[in-house]
């Protein structure tokens, strides 16, 4: 099954992602790790990527798309995957269904995750992250000590990117660039809508029983 999630930040995307690939046995394709990957492994594309971010420059699609392609073509990915962070934009999504037309593939469900902007403001103002893990922890999803992470014992931070001012900035953004996806997967019939408020237990039945239905 190739999946991908879509909603805005804070909506619970790698919360219940990592709880999907463990039902399905099937692997989360972050496009930040693979970046890291690519980078960390000196891969000709990743050389390129981390000459650009050493820069502050953005990674460009081209380079982005590549990186993409290279783990789809990878034997983790050959029964199905979830990804998560990509596409963003209209064109990133035609360049992913170009990659999958060429291996005879498709993307068999997009599930959106609908949560209202004032629950995303509350949700990510008072988000911690793992500066090891990139674990978030919130107001559902405590860490068992607090301030510390559950997985390394990290002390927890927060984000530049989960300051107030720079959380609006982002929902912004993704209204603007993002939120465009929904429209095109709907017009191919793959878009399944879930309502996600609610503990993390009742998103992730939501979630199944979208992709049963």
């Amino acid at each position: 099954m190739n999946l991908i999630f879509l909603g805005p930040p804070g909506a619970g995307k790698g919360t219940q992602a990592k709880r999907l690939i463990t039902r399905l046995g099937i692997p989360q394709l972050s496009t930040g790790d693979i970046l890291r990957k690519a980078v960390a492994e000196g891969t000709a594309l990743g050389k390129q990527a981390k000459a650009l971010m050493d820069a502050g420059k953005l990674v460009p699609d081209p380079i982005v798309n590549g990186i993409v392609d290279e783990a789809l073509a990878s034997p983790m990915a050959a029964q199905g995957f979830l990804l998560d962070g990509f596409p963003r934009t209209v064109p990133q999504a035609t360049a992913l269904d170009e990659m999958l037309q060429r291996r005879g593939r498709k993307i068999d469900h997009v599930i959106e995750l609908l949560v209202p902007e004032k629950e995303l403001m509350n949700r990510l103002s008072g988000r911690e992250t793992c500066p090891t893990c990139q674990t978030p922890y919130g107001r559902d999803t405590p860490p068992r000590q607090p301030g510390i992470c559950d997985k390394d014992g990290a002390r927890l931070v927060v984000r530049p990117d989960d300051q107030p001012d720079r959380v609006q900035q982002r929902l912004q953004e993704y209204w603007a660039k993002t939120a465009l996806l929904t429209g095109y997967y709907k017009a191919r019939g793959v878009v399944r809508a879930v309502d996600a408020m609610g503990t993390v237990d009742d998103v992730e039945q939501r979630i199944v029983r979208a992709l049963k239905s």
